[in-house]
């Protein structure tokens, strides 16, 4: 697969190129590894797309985590603890220490649930997500996972791979596209999300 567009958000890209480049270089070298045609084997069921042959989302998955781990990037999952109270959960929600985080919901009298958050690939304090899911998943990675971790101080920039259009049409219905996830962030403003990002749209 190759980079067709990439958007630098809060300066993302360049931060990479300053200060990591060898983590770009190897970013793009991923993304060239990943042979596209393995994964274009779908049996289409859908009424617009009967009998046509499309790419599938989950072997791409496989085939680019592969290849991510390969060069030493691995999924990282931070656990934490969230209550009903909204003072509570004011006071607590930077506590980085989950069982600090715990105790000091108990002590207001509520109770503390446990959940998480996930990214796909890290390395060096750059985390990588590969979205082919659902078109809102985008807008879950950018605003909630890449600035949790950003807000944590755990990374200094998000990277968002998605499908170019011209992909999007060879796959299932509802995958996210560049050209309108760069517009979803641009009508956003400058600052939001507030977490440096590189969103990067491929093709084969």
């Amino acid at each position: 697969m190759q980079i067709k567009q990439y958007y630098s958000h809060l300066n993302g890209y360049e931060y990479l190129k300053v200060h990591k480049p060898y983590l770009w270089d190897e970013i793009v070298s991923t993304i060239k590894a990943v042979d596209a045609q393995k994964a274009f084997e779908k049996v289409s069921k859908e009424k617009s797309k009967i009998g046509k042959i499309l790419y599938e989302p989950s072997k791409l998955n496989k085939l680019f985590k592969k290849e991510f781990e390969q060069r030493g990037w691995h999924e990282t999952r931070i656990h934490y603890f969230v209550n009903e109270d909204l003072q509570t959960t004011r006071n607590t929600v930077n506590i980085k220490d989950k069982d600090e985080q715990r105790q000091a919901i108990l002590q207001n009298g509520f109770t503390p649930y446990r959940t998480f958050n996930q990214v796909d690939f890290v390395k060096e304090r750059v985390a990588v997500e590969v979205q082919f899911g659902k078109y809102f998943s985008v807008q879950y990675d950018l605003h909630v996972k890449h600035t949790f971790f950003y807000g944590r101080g755990d990374i200094d920039v998000g990277i968002e791979i998605i499908p170019m259009h011209s992909l999007m049409k060879q796959m299932s219905t509802g995958v996210p596209w560049y050209e309108n996830e760069l517009t979803n962030i641009v009508r956003e403003g400058r600052s939001n999300p507030s977490v440096p990002i590189v969103l990067i749209g491929i093709e084969p």
